[in-house]
C-alpha cells in the first residue's frame, strides 16, 4: 500500500500530464486551425491594361458566408439570394446578402447547377450520377443518369445551350467510391426537353466548368487534368467542331486548375485557376487574375445588372463587384420564363 507522500506525488504528476496532454491539444488545434486558414491575399493582378476595363482598381473583396465544407455551383436568383452546393455537407443552401443561409436541399453531394429556361434549378448529382431538376420546394426529379444504357461517371457542371437544351460534362473526379466506371471515357454531353442523351465529344481527359459564347457561336469547356480551356464551333446541327485549346493555366499542384467558368456580355472569360479567377477575353489572351484567399471552385453572375460575381472558394461564399456585365443564357432567350421574372424583380 502506497503512503500519503508517495500517492501525492503521482497526484501532482498525474495533474501536470493531464495538463501537458491539454495544453499540446490546443496548441495542435491552433496550428491546425492556422495550417487551414488562408494563406493568400486578395489581389487584382493585371496582364494586360484591358484588365482594368473589366475591374476597378479599389474593388473590395466581401465575404457573404463561410463555415462551409466545400463550395460549388453558385446561381443566382431574381428574389435576392443565391444558391449554392456544398459537396462535403452533402446540401444545397440558399444564401442571402446579408449572409443568412437557409438549407434547401439534402442530397448526396451536389454539384454545378444552372436554370432552364422555365426557371427550373438543375444540378449535376455526383452520388446519384445523374442530372436532375429541382422544383422550388425542393422537390427533384432525374431528367438523366444513362447514356446508351450505361450509367453516367459523376456529372460535374451544366449550362443552358442557346437551343434551350442542357449541356453538361461528365468526368470521372467525383466518381462515388466503390462504385464501378461503366462508360469508358469522360464525355460532354446534350440533353434535351425530351430526355434524349447525345454525346457531343469524348477527347478531353476531365471535362468539367462549360459555357458557351453570346452569340451561341462557340463553347468553352474546361480540362482539369491538362490545365487547359478548349473551344469548339456550336454548328446549326447542334454538333461541336474544330476542337481547338483557347488557353492554359499551368501551376503547381496544390494551386487550383481550371475549373468553374462564366463569360460576360463583351465575350470575355471568367476561368477558375491557379490562385483565383483568371480573366481572358474573346481571342485567347490572358488579361489578368483575381488572387483571392481561397481557391475558387465556381462563380455566378448575380444582382439585378449582373455585374456582381458570387464566387465560391472552398469553405466561403465571396462576392466581388465589377465592371462587367454577365451573360445569363437563361436571361437571354426569347420569352423566357426566367427573363419575365428578372425583369419583374430588378424594375425598369
Amino acid at each position: 500500500m502506497k503512503n500519503e507522500s508517495t500517492l501525492g506525488t503521482l497526484h501532482v504528476r498525474s495533474t501536470r500530464s493531464v495538463c501537458l496532454v491539454v495544453l499540446c491539444a490546443i496548441l495542435s488545434g491552433l496550428f491546425q486551425v492556422r495550417a487551414e486558414a488562408p494563406t493568400r491575399a486578395f489581389a487584382l493582378k493585371a496582364a494586360s491594361p484591358r484588365f482594368w476595363g473589366l475591374l476597378d482598381h479599389k474593388a473590395k473583396l466581401e465575404v457573404l458566408e463561410s463555415g462551409f465544407g466545400f463550395t460549388e455551383g453558385p446561381v443566382w436568383d431574381p428574389a435576392g439570394f443565391v444558391y449554392v452546393s456544398d459537396e462535403e455537407t452533402n446540401k444545397i443552401y440558399r444564401v442571402y446578402p446579408d449572409g443568412a443561409k437557409q438549407e434547401f436541399l439534402s442530397l448526396g453531394d451536389p454539384d454545378g447547377n444552372t436554370y432552364d429556361a422555365q426557371h427550373r434549378l438543375v444540378d449535376c448529382a455526383s452520388v446519384l450520377r445523374a442530372i436532375i431538376q429541382i422544383d422550388r420546394h425542393g422537390k427533384y426529379q432525374i431528367l438523366a443518369d444513362r447514356y446508351n444504357g450505361k450509367r453516367f461517371n459523376s456529372p460535374n457542371d451544366v449550362v443552358l445551350g442557346p437551343d434551350g437544351a442542357l449541356y453538361f460534362t461528365d468526368p470521372t473526379l467525383d466518381l462515388p467510391k466503390g462504385e464501378a466506371q461503366e462508360i469508358p471515357f469522360q464525355g460532354v454531353y446534350r440533353l434535351d426537353s425530351n430526355g434524349h442523351v447525345q454525346l457531343l465529344t469524348k477527347d478531353l481527359a476531365q471535362p468539367n466548368g462549360l459555357a458557351f459564347s453570346p452569340d451561341g457561336k462557340h463553347l468553352y469547356v474546361d480540362d482539369s487534368k491538362r490545365r487547359n480551356i478548349m473551344v469548339f464551333d456550336f454548328t446549326a446541327q447542334k454538333t461541336l467542331a474544330n476542337g481547338r485549346i483557347f488557353g492554359e493555366e499551368p501551376g503547381g499542384k496544390q494551386d487550383g486548375v481550371p475549373d468553374g467558368m462564366k463569360v460576360d456580355q463583351s465575350g470575355n472569360l471568367f476561368v477558375t485557376g491557379p490562385s483565383g479567377i483568371w480573366v481572358w477575353d474573346n481571342r485567347g489572351h490572358h488579361l489578368g487574375t483575381i488572387v483571392l484567399p481561397e481557391q475558387p471552385a465556381n462563380l455566378a453572375w448575380g444582382d439585378p445588372n449582373y455585374s456582381t460575381l458570387y464566387i465560391t472558394a472552398t469553405t466561403s461564399v465571396y462576392r466581388l463587384h465589377t465592371k462587367s456585365h454577365g451573360f445569363i443564357p437563361y436571361d437571354s432567350l426569347p420569352n423566357s420564363r426566367w427573363r419575365r421574372l428578372h425583369l419583374k424583380w430588378s424594375g425598369p
